[in-house]
């Protein structure tokens, strides 16, 4: 099981990312693959074509609120991790055909959380050994992604766009994965949108990261998004698609 983690600013790209490179991996018939929106903006489900509401299922926050703290509390001789982790596979997993999708939601209290955070890292550590690939729609706070889904990471994708800020974003993204011991084998820079090709070995020699490529411009993408259409229905000609493909396959995913 590979886990891949994309992180970045808004706007960006790093949802479409996340999606086209599912698309990457359903087309080329490797599954099973489980989508994780831990993105409080939650795009990466409409860019799935899922609705959560419609389809009967919570976020995560919302099973975490309703097992732990309105339940008052665990059942007596059930452990926390495999409550919540029955609780995950009832009503916070949507299934498809090609793919299994959950998002964490923003419902989340401050405070001391322990052991609802333990509780929910343990179950999805104990889900995700189903899957081939776990991909990881994450903001910038990787230190919430090591406390509450998982500490071990195979590949994480930053998303550039050409501002000083989004530099800046990367530095800081990889500087918390340390300071939370956060543990990863490769960390990556890959072009947004609008990042211009000719910056890549610039931003490469700067950051000191590798550097794959971009995701090229595209409007047909564009108007997806903006039609709240599934990017996984894109025609496997699009530009925006072919160019996520070829970073997977450069780096022998595909």
């Amino acid at each position: 099981m590979k886990t891949l983690v994309t992180v970045g600013r808004g706007g960006t790209g790093k949802s479409s990312f996340t999606a086209l490179m599912a698309k990457a991996f359903i087309e080329s018939k490797q599954s099973p693959i489980l989508l994780v929106d831990a993105d409080p903006d939650q795009n990466l489900g409409e860019m799935l074509g899922i609705d959560l509401k419609e389809a009967g299922k919570s976020t995560i926050a919302d099973l975490i609120v309703s097992t732990f703290i309105e339940s008052g509390g665990t059942t007596v001789g059930i452990p926390p991790s495999q409550r919540i982790e029955a609780r995950i596979w009832e009503k916070g997993l949507y299934e498809s055909p090609n793919f299994d999708f959950i998002a964490v939601g923003t419902k989340w209290v401050e405070g001391c959380y322990c052991m609802p955070n333990t509780a929910l890292k343990g179950a999805l550590e104990s889900l995700t050994k189903t899957y081939k690939y776990v991909i990881v729609d994450s903001p910038a706070g990787l230190e919430n992604l090591n406390r509450r889904i998982t500490s071990n990471v195979n590949d994480i994708f930053d998303i550039l766009d050409h501002s000083k800020k989004s530099q800046d974003h990367v530095r800081r993204a990889h500087k918390i994965a340390k300071e939370v011991d956060m543990q990863f084998e490769n960390f990556y820079l890959v072009g947004g949108y609008r990042f211009p090709s000719e910056l890549g070995k610039k931003a490469e020699e700067e950051l000191n990261f590798k550097y794959l490529g971009k995701i090229e411009a595209d409007e047909q993408l564009d108007q997806y998004v903006l039609d709240g259409e599934s990017l996984l229905e894109l025609p496997n000609t699009n530009k925006a698609y072919i160019s996520v493909q070829n970073i997977l396959k450069n780096l022998g995913y595909l």
